[in-house]
């Protein structure tokens, strides 16, 4: 039966990690970019919005890349306070101004004293960590460590510490850490290893799992993801986050 399933998932994850789906995908929103550091924060932002239908997701991610002349990380380094107006009427659902209007100041401070994004994950996680757990509950701390920080926009930067199963955190770890020859994903990052990733479970990964007996936590929370992500070590214990192609294609697209 598990040789089975491992066919299943090995053959899903062929179908669909593949250029053709970046298109409809949020993913193809960073892939606008070739700089290092747009990808980074195009990337984390179309990831944060990535709650609804996926092609609102985009236009929105799109609009928001407009609004920052194209050029988000020249933007965000060199943008002045007066220059935030432009953003007071994006929203996208319970993503309002006041939650943009932070992103861009912890952004900007941020990128003023660090070249990667990637630090801000790699200074709370350790090499030897057997997942990202660590590095999520200290970005979001760094995340929010600012006096005027809005309690309203605490809800779109999740923490295991609250049982959420940081769906969207660990979705941007996947763009930037994996490492395939599939050109979708951009493993951009090497700090963070692709076994310490952790799936990212949204309703249709969560539908598909539980109908193959990889899931049987009754919530979808934080404990969920890594019971399912250790179910998916058995099968690659390397990268088991790449079957989140396989688990979401046969969810949403089947």
């Amino acid at each position: 039966m598990q040789q089975d399933l491992y066919t299943i998932l090995e053959s899903s994850v062929a179908e669909y990690n593949r250029p053709e789906f970046i298109a409809a995908d949020p993913i193809s929103i960073p892939h606008r970019f070739s700089k290092k550091q747009d990808r980074e924060i195009m990337g984390f932002w179309a990831a944060m919005l990535a709650w609804g239908q996926r092609k609102t997701i985009i236009n929105k991610a799109n609009e928001l890349a407009e609004l920052m002349d194209g050029s988000p990380h020249d933007f965000i380094l060199n943008h002045q306070e007066e220059d935030r107006r432009r953003f007071l009427d994006f929203k996208h659902r319970t993503f309002q101004a006041t939650d943009t209007l932070y992103f861009l100041e912890f952004f900007q401070q941020y990128y003023q004293q660090h070249e990667s994004l990637e630090d801000a994950f790699v200074q709370h996680h350790s090499p030897t960590a057997l997942n990202t757990e660590a590095a999520l509950v200290g970005f979001q701390r760094l995340f929010f460590d600012h006096p005027d920080a809005p309690e309203r926009t605490r809800k779109h930067i999740p923490t295991p510490l609250r049982g959420s199963t940081c769906k969207r955190l660990n979705m941007f770890l996947r763009w930037m850490v994996r490492k395939d020859d599939q050109g979708v994903d951009f493993g951009i990052w090497n700090r963070i290893s692709p076994s310490q990733l952790l799936i990212p479970l949204d309703v249709h990964v969560d539908r598909v799992a539980r109908r193959f007996n990889l899931l049987t936590r009754k919530q979808t929370d934080w404990q969920a993801v890594l019971e399912l992500t250790e179910a998916l070590r058995v099968f690659d214990p390397n990268d088991p986050v790449k079957y989140d192609f396989a688990l979401f294609g046969i969810g949403v697209l089947q």
